[in-house]
């Protein structure tokens, strides 16, 4: 996971890359967030239980630093050569979303399936600016 607590993150659908999954189109613009860039790898789906609960540690961690209320989740299949199949990483990041809302959070998910055109504006203390790998 790449994660970075924004000033201001702003996407929209660029293009479709995978069939299955719905349309999608226009832009979200979110202020004050942890944006937090997801890769899921194939033995990811054999412990489930264990990346979700470090994942949600880590984001709410993050957070935390900063009293971020706001939470951008972003596939990005870009960070290891191992990847997920598309519908184990699309209901994690789902059920990720899910637990965060519980607890408090305001979730946006990106477009599952879709590049993105994005901004992003990260504050400049290193801890702005995370990696994780779980």
């Amino acid at each position: 996971m790449l994660l970075y607590c924004d000033c201001q993150y702003w996407y929209r659908p660029f293009s479709k890359i995978l069939e299955q999954v719905e349309d999608a189109s226009g832009e979200e613009e979110v202020p004050e967030a942890a944006v937090i860039f997801a890769h899921a790898e194939a033995q990811d789906e054999q412990r489930r239980g264990n990346v979700l609960t470090k994942a949600l540690k880590n984001i709410k961690w993050l957070a935390n630093k900063r009293g971020l209320k706001n939470i951008v989740l972003h596939s990005f299949t870009h960070l290891s050569s191992s990847t997920a199949s598309p519908e184990f990483a699309h209901g994690f990041l789902e059920e990720v979303a899910g637990r965060l809302r519980r607890t408090g959070y305001n979730v946006w998910l990106t477009p599952f399936g879709y590049v993105c055109e994005w901004e992003l504006s990260v504050y400049g203390e290193s801890l702005a600016k995370v990696f994780k790998e779980i």
